[in-house]
């Protein structure tokens, strides 16, 4: 048995993080990187045959490839992770090891091969359908000639909730996430927070969303409980958390 790991191009892993995209069936948060040239890709080679393929991120710079974050072997070579992954530790040189909870793929081997293991985010994905209802409150696509508020965390969204004239939250969801997902996000201003505004929008966001074709996913920091019950709040439900360690040398 020959075991070889050689840097490739996206091209030549498509087929198979196509086969890990189709088994995985949810959000990929890290999908961008590859879209944007911040991943560098490695086959798995066992005699000369394609088995799979690892992928190379920056942890806290673009720049750099010190954090594996994908990892997909074919099910015949599956008893083989263990060893292809020491493999990919040692030929990366990898510093950490991120994945999110809910990948079967790498979880199981970010316990085995790294320590220190934390998380700072929380996942989620649609649950059920809410029936919010908040009178004197429009929800609607965003103007041109909106006044929107000064936001702190996220950028002015597509869609604003409009009370009293004034527009008090807006919202949305990016689409640069893996097929059929979007990301919601939403703001509300500070002084209308605690009002069920936010849930509201979510919720009417995510009607957009399914209308645009896409299935709804999100994230937050895993202190911020108020984002959490508001997406909790309007049908979304906690799916995984992403997990991240210090590689064992």
């Amino acid at each position: 048995m020959n075991l070889q790991l050689i840097q490739s191009e996206l091209s030549k892993i498509l087929p198979y993080r196509d086969l890990y995209l189709q088994a995985m069936n949810r959000q990929i948060r890290f999908n961008a990187c590859h879209e944007r040239g911040w991943s560098t890709l490695y086959m798995f080679m066992l005699d000369g045959l394609p088995i799979g393929y690892a992928a190379i991120k920056g942890k806290n710079e673009l720049s750099d490839r010190d954090c594996i974050f994908e990892f997909f072997l074919l099910p015949a070579q599956r008893k083989l992770a263990s060893l292809a992954f020491q493999e990919l530790v040692k030929v990366s040189q990898a510093t950490y090891i991120e994945c999110q909870s809910n990948d079967g793929f790498i979880t199981p081997l970010l316990y085995e091969f790294a320590e220190q293991i934390r998380t700072e985010v929380i996942l989620f994905e649609d649950q059920q359908v809410t029936d919010l209802k908040i009178p004197d409150v429009t929800f609607r696509p965003y103007n041109d000639d909106d006044k929107v508020f000064e936001h702190q965390s996220e950028p002015p969204g597509d869609y604003v909730l409009v009370w009293n004239n004034r527009v008090v939250a807006t919202g949305g969801f990016l689409l640069h996430y893996n097929r059929p997902f979007a990301d919601l996000y939403m703001e509300v201003q500070l002084e209308h927070r605690g009002k069920g505004y936010g849930s509201y929008l979510l919720q009417e966001v995510k009607k957009a969303c399914y209308l645009a074709g896409r299935v709804p996913a999100a994230r937050c920091n895993l202190g911020n409980k108020a984002s959490r019950a508001c997406l909790e709040k309007a049908g979304m439900r906690v799916c995984g958390f992403v997990l991240e360690g210090l590689a064992k040398k």
